[in-house]
C-alpha cells in the first residue's frame, strides 16, 4: 500500500472523531489527536504536558512550536510510515507549513 496521509478539519462537533473512526478502520492508520495527546501529557505529569497545561490552565492555545514538535515527534516515530491520519491538526498557517 502507498502512503496515505488524511488530515480531518473543522470546529469542534463538526464530527472529525465520528469519521476518524471509520478511516481508522478502513484504512489502518495510526490516528494523532492533538486534543488527546495533550490531555494525555497533561495527566502523565511529562515534560510537554507541563508546557501546555500552563497554556491551557491560562486559556490560551499552546504555541506552534510546542505543538509542531509533539506531532514531528508522532510522524518521525516509524508508526507513521505509510501514513497517518490528523486531527486538531493544523490549526494554524504555522502548523499548516509544518506539515
Amino acid at each position: 500500500m502507498s502512503e496515505r496521509n488524511l488530515v480531518l478539519l473543522g470546529p469542534p462537533g463538526a464530527g472529525k472523531g465520528t469519521q476518524a473512526e471509520r478511516l481508522i478502520e478502513d484504512f489502518d492508520l495510526p490516528y494523532y489527536a492533538t486534543g488527546n495527546i495533550l490531555r494525555e501529557a497533561v495527566e502523565n505529569d511529562t515534560e510537554l504536558g507541563k508546557q501546555a497545561k500552563e497554556f491551557m490552565d491560562a486559556g490560551k492555545l499552546v504555541p506552534d512550536e510546542l505543538i509542531c514538535a509533539v506531532i514531528a515527534e508522532r510522524l518521525d516515530s516509524g508508526q507513521a510510515d505509510d501514513g497517518f491520519l490528523l486531527d486538531g491538526f493544523p490549526r494554524t498557517i504555522g502548523q499548516a507549513e509544518m506539515l
